[in-house]
């Protein structure tokens, strides 16, 4: 995937050429010196921020941020989406016992506050297959459905800067719970940012500023992950920092209910007790990952 950052350099070298054609008009030379210096700064602050990223992503201060979880039923239709509700559950529970704050970003995005939130969540990204007899199924048949999993940490517009003008706005009526504001007001937000045609959505709050507050949020923290893929992309061999990362095309783990056993395949290593796994009890299984597949 082409990297976010150069997607901007590229847009603002087209706009720096498109101005300067406007300094052989005697009229608009004065404007146009003033909107190619602004440019210039853009550009000299993409650069800043893109090495300051580069620097962070190599270093543990990423591991110290909150983390943003998003859940998304894959495969499996509707026992998928299911799934994929017990997952995000899972990591609620875990996250209490840990004693951070959640909070709901959308229906299948939530936020993690604290200490040491990505670092206890980071080994969760990818595809999440689950093996057992769904509810509704007749013939005690084993089904098998997944969910993808997505871990970015929190950041800052000076970790990530976004030009204003490479985003749009849409104001929409929210479904759901909420009482009457969420159906009579439009306060839920839509964003979309042209350069890389990323939308996301945030409708949990009743004010539409607080959910453009947390669209951009999210859609930070999308296009980091944007950049992190793109620059391991570039990194052959690097098997380590492929696996220690996770993306979603990435199958990490089998929950096999009737076997009462949940298996981490980076690390081919197994676990009982699936019910206290999905109530949260994941401490164990957070600490052999993180010395397993550092150490990879």
């Amino acid at each position: 995937m082409e990297d976010y950052r150069q997607i901007q350099l590229a847009e603002l070298d087209r706009k720096i050429e498109e101005t300067k054609k406007l300094l052989l008009d005697p009229q608009m030379e004065d404007l146009a010196k003033t909107e190619i210096a602004d440019l210039e700064k853009q550009k000299e602050d993409v650069l800043t921020t893109y090495q300051q990223a580069s620097n962070e992503e190599n270093s543990e201060d990423l591991d110290q941020r909150n983390v943003i979880i998003e859940v998304s039923g894959a495969a499996g239709g509707d026992e998928a989406t299911l799934w994929a509700k017990e997952l995000l559950r899972m990591y609620t529970r875990f996250a209490e016992i840990k004693g951070f704050k959640t909070e709901a970003l959308d229906e299948d995005v939530i936020k993690i506050e604290g200490n040491g939130a990505f670092e206890n969540f980071k080994f969760e990204a990818g595809v999440h297959r689950v093996q057992r007899i769904p509810a509704t199924e007749k013939r005690g048949r084993v089904h098998t459905s997944t969910a993808t999993v997505s871990v970015l940490p929190e950041l800052e517009d000076i970790d990530l800067h976004i030009n204003p003008s490479d985003v749009g706005f849409e104001a929409f009526r929210a479904g759901g719970h909420g009482g009457q504001n969420v159906n009579k007001v439009s306060s839920a937000v839509r964003i979309i940012h042209k350069p890389s045609g990323i939308i996301v959505t945030s409708r949990t709050e009743r004010s539409q500023l607080q959910n453009r507050e947390i669209a951009m949020e999210l859609l930070r923290a999308k296009l980091w992950e944007i950049e992190v893929e793109a620059r391991h992309g570039e990194i052959a061999g690097l098997k380590s920092t492929q696996v220690g990362r996770g993306t979603r095309a990435e199958k990490i783990r089998t929950y096999n209910f009737p076997q009462d056993r949940m298996t981490d395949h980076r690390i081919n290593k197994s676990w009982r007790n699936l019910e206290g796994i999905l109530d949260g009890n994941l401490e164990e299984i957070v600490k052999e990952l993180s010395l397993n597949l550092k150490a990879m």
